[in-house]
């Protein structure tokens, strides 16, 4: 039971309050001015000990900075390689400058410090990576509240975007799809033509695709198989927790896999995987864009499909600036006088747009949810999870659509564009033989990709 202690011998010398912590030990606080208050304190303390609501002084007192490295210690080895990095980064690069070493309670106490902080950040970064740092922040005092280090977060409730409406996500059609991966080829080459085909007809994500090898193609199905997607941590390049080198070849010196191991649902790798279980996922391909595909799988022997004559991977950064901006935007596409004018596709459109693009074709050919979510790696919700699931029959109903858009688009090309295409690629000539002669109008991107 707690109870007040007097300080010294002298009447003026204080009081100091006594009690018991939940581990047995005494803790205690002086600077009360009579035993009677000493006492209500200390009882005070036993009384929110009891209820599970005390909160330790000595682990308030915590810098956060030491609280920070505690943390990933312990929870480093479950997390996602690129989690971790986006952890340490955010930690290096904003949250350590400014709160290193505040004691985690006073973090708690200083909800203005924090409001000003975060409207420090407003001005010298994007509202996203301002949201991706407090996203952080606020993980680590949601787990500091969980070790009772303090009462609560003290981020809750902060208003950390400005509130402006998100813009709309661009869906091309196909025949800009098409025209873009035209302008890619001549940049890039036919990896870069089939990569922007493969972003529309398959809806897989960047990670998805220019991570492809040629053990995760099969023929006899036309399918991809989406495991292990690339992911780039560092300015690095991993696959499967494996660094990949130059040349595609895995920097560990093992060798590369020559086919997938099978195992029971949740049994997989842990490092490396996809987003979520869901993910994991065979795309069928359309005949004709899987012709596409064996025509630059055989074009060369490098492990990873999408890569450079040399066999080194694609850069998500260099490519996006380099061959994609400029395809998709044009050059000068306001100044039709100018030495270099080449019109856009359409302006703006990113390489993750090419998924919503998917999802929307699909959904404007009737197919169902159940079979769209199945195809992206999404879970259905609610319970529908239980019960929906995906036949036969509605993936070749995909694969019909898809065909149907890709015969179209074809259609809708001019006559040099068509024949440019067909010098590429002369397999594609029996799509065009057997997809009708019905041309296609195309009422948005009306400009060749050879047009200056």
């Amino acid at each position: 039971m707690a109870y007040g202690q007097r300080l010294g011998d002298a009447q003026g010398d204080g009081w100091r309050a006594r009690y018991k912590r939940p581990d047995g030990t005494w803790g205690s606080k002086s600077g009360f001015t009579s035993e009677k208050a000493a006492e209500d304190w200390g009882n005070e303390q036993e009384a929110l000990i009891r209820r599970h609501m005390w909160i330790d002084p000595r682990k308030g007192n915590i810098p956060f900075g030491d609280f920070a490295s505690e943390l990933l210690d312990s929870i480093g080895p479950r997390l996602e390689p690129t989690t971790l990095a986006k952890y340490k980064s955010h930690l290096n690069n904003h949250l350590l400058p400014q709160w290193s070493g505040w004691p985690m309670i006073g973090i708690f106490n200083s909800y203005l410090e924090i409001e000003k902080w975060v409207s420090e950040l407003h001005e010298d970064y994007a509202e996203s990576t301002v949201s991706s740092v407090f996203a952080t922040f606020s993980t680590f005092l949601n787990m500091a509240a969980r070790d009772q280090c303090i009462p609560a977060n003290p981020c809750s409730g902060i208003r950390v975007t400005s509130g402006e409406f998100a813009p709309d996500r661009l869906v091309a059609t196909p025949v800009q799809v098409l025209r873009a991966a035209m302008r890619l080829y001549l940049s890039v080459g036919p990896a870069g033509f089939v990569l922007a085909v493969m972003d529309a007809y398959t809806g897989g994500r960047w990670s998805e695709l220019a991570g492809q090898q040629r053990h995760e193609y099969n023929r006899e199905r036309q399918a991809i198989r989406i495991d292990l997607p690339l992911k780039e941590i560092g300015g690095k390049l991993f696959k499967g927790g494996r660094r990949v080198g130059p040349g595609g070849v895995f920097a560990d010196g093992g060798p590369n896999p020559v086919q997938r191991k099978t195992s029971r649902p949740g049994k997989g790798k842990k490092k490396g995987r996809t987003k979520t279980p869901a993910g994991s996922r065979d795309v069928l391909l359309p005949p004709s864009i899987a012709v596409l595909y064996e025509t630059l799988l055989d074009s060369h022997r490098h492990p990873f499909i999408f890569c450079t004559r040399d066999g080194n991977l694609l850069r998500r950064s260099n490519f996006r600036q380099r061959h994609w901006r400029p395809a998709w935007d044009g050059i000068e596409p306001d100044d039709p006088q100018a030495e270099d004018h080449v019109p856009a596709v359409l302006m703006w459109f990113t390489f993750h747009e090419g998924r919503h693009t998917h999802s929307t074709w699909l959904t404007e050919d009737g197919v169902s949810e159940v079979a769209r979510r199945a195809r992206l790696g999404q879970k259905m919700k609610g319970i529908a999870r239980v019960y929906d699931h995906v036949t036969p029959e509605m993936e070749q109903h995909i694969l019909d659509v898809l065909e149907a858009r890709w015969a179209a688009s074809l259609r809708a090309l001019t006559a040099a564009e068509r024949a440019q295409l067909m010098m590429w690629f002369p397999r594609l000539r029996n799509t065009l033989e057997t997809g009708g002669s019905e041309p296609v109008q195309d009422h948005i991107a009306i400009s060749s990709p050879f047009a200056s």
